[in-house]
């Protein structure tokens, strides 16, 4: 066969057509199709009337959330009383005296409050002519008072809120809308979170059953660990405020303060208050012992505050708390303020043990993508694992 000599420009023709070919292919590419494009919108739209739906559900949202904190919550009495009675009686018991208690604290803390504020109107005239009496005995005071009118100031802020008695029925009208409104956003966590303990172990049996054995068996772990967590905080954060207003109430009863019932009962409450809610109820004690004893019930309680605030610290927290996951200070602040800023004071409340329950949740997921399931489970207050070059990601799992 003869051999046709090849073409000068030939070779330079075809590799010229192979860049253009190559060109258009790349373009061809990167060119957006139809398709991609209404995946694209849709999935915008989509996330935002998702996120529309939210918004608008946000508050059966918080309720939600709320239940089911308050499930995981009295799930460890209802299985302790489930060892004497039955399951329906341990939960109607549990919630039964979970009710009761908000009952009782307003018996408690209602009645002193309307008559020290029904006292307090009636008594600032008698206030007035004290303050009228001292100013007039010091020559300081009496300046002041003749450069700005201190005395008749007061006198007319005495005499509106004597006067301001006319609109109490409006002021309870408002209180009492408010008030409805609470009950039935109250009554409606409960019911969703009776719910959930009834039934939520068969709802998370059959969610478990849809996956693997040792995956389940490694999400199992992980659930009870967190349980377990929020559990130990919520029992220990109880008995915590329990002895801090039971002590506060021996110490205001040897005292003399008005109303020391009363005045424990916001103790123990502000005591669940993460951080300052100590701090704020032995100030608001210590205002009420102006009016008693002054200077020596307040300098006596509030070097009771203060040394009783540091015994709570360093050793009925620690050993309340023993089964709780410990938290480093910093995520307890910012886990505190985010949660207030979401939720108010409940959110400030339930924003520790969601973040027990979180770091729980990733040490347990780091235990599980290790392959390390003998680990899963283990001793609350272990560290978290920290992931290693060596470390096998994503290993084998064994059974």
């Amino acid at each position: 066969m003869a051999d046709h000599p090849a073409s000068p420009g030939g070779e330079a023709d075809s590799t010229d057509s192979e860049i253009a070919n190559a060109d258009a292919i790349i373009v061809q590419k990167h060119e957006p199709t139809l398709r991609g494009i209404v995946r694209v919108v849709a999935t915008v739209v989509a996330s935002a009337i998702a996120l529309y739906l939210i918004y608008l559900l946000r508050t059966p949202l918080g309720w939600l959330f709320v239940a089911t904190f308050v499930a995981v919550a009295v799930a460890a009495p209802v299985r302790r009383l489930e060892d004497h009675m039955p399951r329906g009686a341990a939960i109607a018991l549990v919630y039964l005296t979970l009710v009761l208690i908000p009952i009782g604290i307003g018996l408690i803390l209602i009645p002193p409050a309307v008559t020290a504020g029904s006292d307090l109107v009636n008594d600032l005239p008698s206030y007035v002519v004290d303050v009228n009496d001292t100013v007039e005995n010091s020559d300081t005071l009496r300046g002041l008072n003749e450069d700005y009118d201190l005395v008749g100031k007061l006198e007319d802020a005495a005499n509106n809120a004597a006067g301001s008695l006319d609109d109490v029925a409006t002021t309870l009208a408002d209180i009492g809308a408010g008030l409805i409104g609470s009950l039935f956003a109250l009554f409606t966590i409960i019911v969703m979170s009776i719910f959930m303990v009834s039934r939520g172990h068969e709802w998370m049996r059959a969610l478990l059953n849809t996956r693997k054995p040792e995956e389940a068996d490694a999400i199992g772990k992980a659930l009870e660990r967190m349980a377990l967590a929020v559990s130990s905080y919520v029992g220990g954060a109880l008995t915590q405020a329990i002895i801090a207003g039971i002590v506060a109430f021996i110490v205001l009863s040897i005292l003399g303060v008005p109303a020391p019932l009363a005045l424990a009962v916001i103790i123990a409450i502000l005591d669940l208050v993460p951080l300052i809610g100590a701090t704020i109820g032995a100030f608001l004690v210590a205002l009420v012992t102006l009016f008693n004893d002054f200077p020596t019930d307040t300098i006596i309680w509030l070097v009771f505050a203060i040394a009783y605030q540091q015994f709570e610290n360093y050793v009925v927290q620690p050993r309340i708390q023993s089964r709780a996951v410990q938290l480093d200070p910093f995520v307890i602040v910012v886990a505190a303020i985010f949660g207030g800023t979401l939720l108010g004071v409940v959110g400030a409340l339930l924003a520790i043990p969601v973040a027990a329950a979180g770091q729980i949740g990733v040490r347990e997921f780091m235990l599980y993508r290790r392959g390390e399931l003998e680990s899963m489970g283990g001793d609350l207050s272990e560290p978290l694992p920290i992931d290693t070059p060596d470390s096998s990601e994503g290993g084998s799992v064994t059974t």
